[in-house]
């Protein structure tokens, strides 16, 4: 059973979920597969221990869990802002959304008739989004709280990703990153490494996104530490 946070008070949580999209035009665009069932899971995890959750969720097709307050967001740039005014008064930040790392340089504003030339090939130029969690651990709105953020960021990766997912963990200055891999993008089930600042390692194999989810809110007994 997941313990209840360190701290007697209550907890404001903030949980991205959720893909991104980066609109070609007014019909296309860029995005992928996550569903949002981990970070919903989370949300929904934490609102049943009583604290209070902001969920900040990319277009899927999920009722918003009971006593969680939702923020739809459509691009990463708009998932970067809700997320910067959410954590203001934020005790913890699960980032579990998929954001997409591209955009295209330009948004069109009619339909995309490259093939209308009857050419084989296109090109479309794309430009870098915002690292959003990054961006979060590292930003002027933290350097002014009063209380550490404490942050749980997802890495995706190929193949064995633990030594990438350990310098991620680094990089972009959180408590724990949760490695998976591309099989978790729209499953029900899906395997994870906990990996610690800490050094802590945790493997959790073939379960359920709601398990999981009941382990990684356990980690709001480190707030406060």
């Amino acid at each position: 059973m997941s313990r209840r946070p360190s701290a007697a008070r209550r907890l404001h949580v903030v949980v991205t979920a959720g893909p991104t999209r980066e609109y070609i035009d007014p019909v296309r665009y860029l995005s992928n597969e996550s569903s949002g069932r981990m970070g919903f899971a989370i949300a929904a995890r934490a609102a049943e221990l009583g604290q209070r959750v902001t969920l900040i969720a990319g277009p899927v097709a999920l009722e918003t869990p009971p006593r969680v307050e939702r923020i739809d967001v459509v691009s990463a740039r708009e998932m970067l802002a809700a997320t910067r005014r959410a954590v203001r008064d934020a005790d913890a930040l699960f980032m579990a959304a998929a954001v997409a790392d591209w955009r295209p340089a330009r948004r069109l504003a009619g339909k995309w008739r490259a093939k209308d030339g009857g050419a084989a090939r296109a090109r479309l130029e794309l430009v870098r989004n915002p690292d959003i969690l990054s961006t979060v651990a590292h930003g002027a709105t933290l350097a002014r709280r009063k209380r550490r953020l404490f942050i749980v960021g997802f890495a995706l990766e190929t193949g064995a990703g633990v030594r990438r997912a350990r310098a991620k963990l680094v990089r972009k200055n959180a408590d724990f990153v949760v490695l998976n891999g591309p099989r978790a993008l729209n499953a029900l089930r899906t395997s994870v490494i906990i990996l610690g600042r800490d050094q802590s390692c945790l493997r959790l194999e073939n379960r359920d996104k709601r398990t999981i989810a009941k382990a990684l809110v356990g980690l709001l007994s480190h707030v406060g530490r």
